[in-house]
């Protein structure tokens, strides 16, 4: 049973869809009944099985192309993380009562990544729909030719859709080019702060449009003996989100700049964000550093907490002030505010939430993760500090949300 009380694995056997799981190998992880039913085979003559093993190309047709056309596909999702939907398939299966007799069928297979918890491919689903009632109805009502043209035309109609999504996918690239170039040139390095080393890393999601919502800040104070520093996370993606991310930095780093606190700051980004369009949902935290108090005062709109970690491997994480994201409530409400002591050697690490955040994850288990790669390279500089948690925390197959991190040694 989910975390809901329902039973995913009996809603999987019965969807009325033909459905099964295949590893990124190819061998069946489960099939539901539906799928039994339509192919003809046994659960036994299915799971663990490589999929080509149990339905292989027809070999009295040298012209048959199912199985190569299928397994590219299957390798495609596998590789890059995205559904495919592919063109309707001829594949003859061979009858399992009547061993080399080949019937004729087809498909319109749907293949679909299926996530772990690191973010990377664990398993493809495999739909299939079958169309060859409506096939050899067309061609027994107007003969076989004409069955193969409405093959043909279909074929093409689906080729079309795929011309036609791949030409989606490379302007949603250019986009996203467009929007990092946007994204680095508004973050830039900060400035220097006295003998205070910091060090600061933005990296976009792997392959996605989830980029260009997050945001860093980290400057002087003037006239005072503070430092002030703040991490945002604006819902959306792409350019929109970068204006906005835009936007939001700047009113931020204006309001602390006369504020008396993070807390009156973040009241005053959040005031602007119900004029800025696409500013809803968005969340920060932000941190003012008292140098010569050895004291932190922060305030948090919905984000993620920082990590305080003493010289001596003891982890506090920022979290007694923490409201909700800007514009989630309709009236204005004063913004809570805290404050914690450090001791000198400490480092501070402000972050957002693709760096700890995973699918089908609860978000302790990434804090958790998080803290034990702060501890154990406590000693190391920020520069390679931030480094560091990049290798510890980002999956290998890169993450699904744009990530900016923040380390201060204080």
């Amino acid at each position: 049973m989910g975390a809901t009380g329902i039973d995913f694995e009996a809603v999987f056997r019965a969807l009325p869809g033909a459905v099964a799981l295949l590893s990124k190998d190819l061998v069946f992880a489960e099939a539901n009944e539906a799928y039994l039913r339509l192919s003809g085979r046994t659960r036994e003559e299915v799971l663990g099985r490589y999929l080509f093993d149990v339905f292989p190309d027809n070999p009295d047709d040298p012209a048959a192309s199912g199985m190569r056309n299928l397994h590219a596909s299957l390798c495609r999702v596998a590789a890059s993380g995205e559904a495919d939907s592919m063109a309707l398939q001829r594949y003859d299966v061979e009858d399992p009562d009547r061993p080399g007799t080949w019937e004729e069928r087809y498909w319109s297979p749907v293949n679909v990544p299926v996530f772990g918890p690191d973010g990377s491919v664990a398993l493809v689903l495999h739909r299939v729909e079958e169309v060859t009632e409506l096939i050899r109805a067309r061609g027994t009502r107007s003969g076989g030719e004409r069955a193969r043209v409405l093959e043909a035309e279909l074929y093409t109609r689906a080729r079309e859709l795929q011309e036609l999504n791949q030409r989606l996918r490379d302007a949603h690239a250019r986009e996203r080019e467009v929007a990092l170039h946007l994204q680095e040139a508004m973050l830039p390095e900060p400035d220097p702060l006295g003998h205070h080393s910091a060090a600061v890393r933005y990296r976009p999601a792997t392959g996605s449009l989830n980029v260009c919502g997050d945001w860093y800040d980290l400057f002087d104070l003037p006239g005072r003996r503070y430092t002030a520093v703040a991490v945002g996370d604006v819902v959306g993606h792409g350019l929109r989100a970068a204006g906005v991310m835009g936007q939001l930095r700047s009113a931020l780093s204006a309001a602390s700049r006369v504020a008396a606190g993070p807390a009156q700051a973040l009241e005053v980004l959040g005031l602007y964000a119900r004029f800025v369009k696409g500013a809803e949902s968005t969340t920060a935290v932000s941190v003012f550093i008292d140098w010569s108090g050895h004291t932190l005062t922060y305030s948090s709109a919905g984000h993620p907490p920082p990590v305080l970690c003493a010289p001596d491997g003891t982890v506090t994480f920022l979290d007694l002030a923490t409201d909700p994201p800007l514009g989630a409530r309709p009236e204005h409400v004063t913004r809570p505010q805290s404050r914690a002591g450090f001791t000198e050697g400490s480092t501070l690490v402000l972050y957002t939430d693709g760096l700890v955040e995973r699918r089908h994850e609860d978000i302790d288990i990434g804090l958790r993760r998080l803290a034990d790669s702060v501890v154990r390279h406590r000693a190391a500089d920020p520069e390679s500090l931030a480094d560091a948690l990049l290798t510890d925390l980002v999956p290998p197959a890169g993450i699904t949300d744009d990530t900016a991190l923040v380390v201060l040694r204080l």
